[in-house]
């Protein structure tokens, strides 16, 4: 029992004299719940709305009031042809369109069309199932005319029309197992060269930081390319999930994407001292919000306004964006290059950041 009671006193001891890992015990469940609680959303709200009004009436200016009423669609373009909104899907600009035909006022009967951008199928299906409410509610209200003319509103599912959930997770997979390969396990393993002392027998030896850090990180390198080959082998033959893009285009985001990560467990390592405290804060910093965050699971456009900011510095919202425009929409750099010009610069950022911070870290 006394040696218990010793180890037990000992590991307290150590605990409260690591800072960084005391910090992180406290607040780490704290800011769990708080993703949790705020991320964790089935409904949708801020919807990015586009409408097709050729000759804008009576009729489509009061549906398009009550769209915006709703505070659920937010109207981001009014444009006068269909084929105008190839260009809203393909950038990302319009998440639902609402095609009125001309003169509806007057010919109610000729429909209306509500399209949905599935790439994020549970987001498509409640994009459909509030327009359709909509323009019901609309409907009822309208006074009835003499003839008993009724609005029949048609759907349409825009890049995954038969709504497969796999089409959703598998490409969003990527970003997480790169996730763990690339930034936990690099955090981890330049963490444990520290604990053990082998780092302090590398900086005796002939080598330069930079040379040590880039042979400790190749083979996760190598590693994270081999996933992104298995991940996309496994989409296609498995899942069946398309590649209508470029696959090219996607292994060169991944290694990209790759980098960023490698960067960033780079800098966790430097700025911590033990495994423990590399493996809390690298779940903390990279794996919850990859699941949270980058709209994998949830929706970006159900989160409050400061975790929506807070999604646009994770690297995986912008390589989420990249694997499903090429995967499912099949769009190139000519609609893609925005996310991709953010990973760059983030790898560029946290590349300085982990260097810097290494090297401070081998100076003290």
């Amino acid at each position: 029992m006394r040696a218990l009671a010793g180890l037990l006193r000992k590991e307290v001891y150590h605990i409260l004299r690591d800072r960084r890992t005391l910090v992180v015990i406290i607040f780490l469940p704290i800011v769990q719940v708080i993703l949790f609680g705020y991320a964790i959303r089935n409904d949708v709200s801020h919807v990015r709305l586009a409408v097709v009004d050729p000759a804008p009436d009576e009729a489509t200016l009061a549906m398009r009031g009550r769209f915006e009423g709703t505070g659920v669609f937010r109207i981001v373009a009014v444009v006068p042809r269909a084929r105008d909104l190839e260009d809203l899907f393909q950038r990302g600009e319009a998440q639902g369109a609402v095609v009125f035909e001309p003169n509806t006022a007057a010919h109610p009967d000729r429909g209306v069309l509500v399209i949905s951008d599935a790439t994020e199928p549970n987001t498509g299906s409640l994009v459909t199932a509030y327009a359709l409410s909509v323009l019901q509610t609309y409907e009822r209200d309208r006074p009835a005319t003499a003839a008993g003319v009724r609005i029949v509103p048609a759907v349409r599912m825009r890049f995954n029309p038969t709504r497969e959930s796999s089409n959703l997770f598998v490409p969003g997979l990527m970003a997480f197992i790169l996730t763990i390969v690339s930034s936990l396990m690099t955090a981890i393993s330049l963490t444990r060269e520290k604990e053990t002392g082998t780092m302090e027998a590398l900086l005796v030896s002939p080598l330069r930081p930079w040379q040590i850090i880039a042979g400790k990180v190749a083979p996760y390198i190598a590693v994270g390319f081999i996933s992104v080959v298995g991940v996309i082998a496994e989409a296609r033959l498995i899942f069946h999930v398309p590649l209508r893009g470029s696959l090219l285009l996607l292994l060169v985001e991944g290694l990209l994407f790759i980098v960023v990560s490698l960067s960033l467990g780079i800098l966790i390592s430097a700025r911590t001292s033990s495994q423990r405290v590399a493996m809390m804060g690298a779940l903390a910093g990279t794996l919850l919000p990859t699941m949270l965050l980058s709209g994998f699971i949830f929706p970006i456009e159900s989160l409050p306004a400061p975790l929506r900011a807070l999604s646009a510095a994770m690297p995986a919202r912008w390589f989420v964006l990249v694997i499903r425009g090429v995967m499912l929409k099949g769009i190139g750099l000519t609609y893609l290059w925005p996310p991709t010009l953010i990973l760059l610069a983030m790898a560029a950022a946290l590349l300085a950041a982990s260097t810097r911070a290494f090297h401070e870290r081998l100076d003290a």
